[in-house]
C-alpha cells in the first residue's frame, strides 16, 4: 500500500515563519503522520545554515539574514525562486540522507533535461549545476530520522543578491536560472513536475492537496 503523502501550497511566505512552523511539525509527528510537501517562495531573506565558519556575509544589505538549522552556509531566497519543503519520515521510505539528496537532484536534473538542458550533480558540493553554475540548492534537517528544509530551484528571479555571498560557501560560485537557460516553464509547471518524480519514485499516494 503506498504511503499517503499530503501536498501543501503556501504561496509567498516569510522564511522564519515557516522554518517554525517545520520545526513544530516535526517534533509532533509520530511514526503513524503523514509526510509532506510544502511548495512555496519566500520573501527576500538570506539564511544562514550550521557551517557558519569563515561564511562571507553581505556587507551592504536590506536583506535580512536568518540563522537556521539546516547544513551548509549561507544561500538566498526570493520571489521567482521554487522552494520544495520535504517533511518525510526517512525510515519509512527506506532512506538516509545521501539518497533523498540524490533523489532530489536527479529530480532536478530530469526536468532540465526535458528542455534540452544539460545538468549534473557534484558529489562535494550537494545541488544542481549547469556550465558549473548553480540552479538548485539543497539543505536538510534530520531528527530521529525525520527530515525537514529540502530544495530551491531558482526560476525567475533577480539574481543580484546572491552577489553580495559566497553562494553555499564557494568562492566565485556563479548562479543561474530558468529563465536565462531559455526554459519556457513557470512556478507552477515546475513544482507540479517535480512533485510528481518524487511521488513516482517513492510509490507515494497523495492524500490530500492543500492550500494553506
Amino acid at each position: 500500500m503506498p504511503s499517503p503523502i499530503k501536498i501543501r501550497q503556501l504561496g509567498i511566505t516569510d522564511f522564519a515563519q515557516t522554518c517554525l512552523a517545520m520545526q513544530q511539525f516535526t517534533a509532533a509527528r509520530t511514526a503513524e503522520t503523514a509526510d509532506e510537501l510544502w511548495l512555496t517562495e519566500h520573501y527576500p531573506v538570506y539564511t544562514l545554515g550550521l557551517n557558519r565558519k569563515n561564511v562571507r556575509l553581505p556587507s551592504h544589505s536590506n536583506i535580512p539574514v536568518v540563522l537556521t538549522d539546516r547544513g551548509g552556509k549561507i544561500t538566498y531566497h526570493g520571489a521567482g525562486q521554487l522552494i520544495i519543503y520535504v517533511l518525510f519520515d526517512l525510515k519509512r521510505h527506506n532512506l538516509n540522507v545521501r539518497k533523498l539528496v540524490s533523489l532530489l537532484e536527479n529530480a532536478v536534473i530530469a526536468l532540465l533535461a526535458k528542455y534540452g538542458v544539460n545538468a549534473a550533480a557534484k558529489a562535494d558540493a550537494p545541488g544542481v549545476y549547469v556550465n558549473e553554475e548553480k540552479i538548485a540548492a539543497l539543505g536538510l534537517r534530520i531528527k530521529n530520522n525525520y527530515c525537514y528544509h529540502g530544495l530551491s530551484l531558482n526560476i525567475n528571479m533577480d539574481l543580484t543578491p546572491f552577489e553580495a555571498i559566497d553562494p553555499c560557501g564557494y568562492v566565485g560560485l556563479r548562479v543561474t536560472q530558468t529563465q536565462v537557460l531559455g526554459i519556457n516553464i513557470n512556478m507552477q509547471n515546475a513544482a507540479e513536475f517535480l512533485v510528481k518524480t518524487l511521488i513516482n519514485h517513492l510509490a507515494l499516494k497523495v492524500d490530500a492537496l492543500e492550500a494553506s
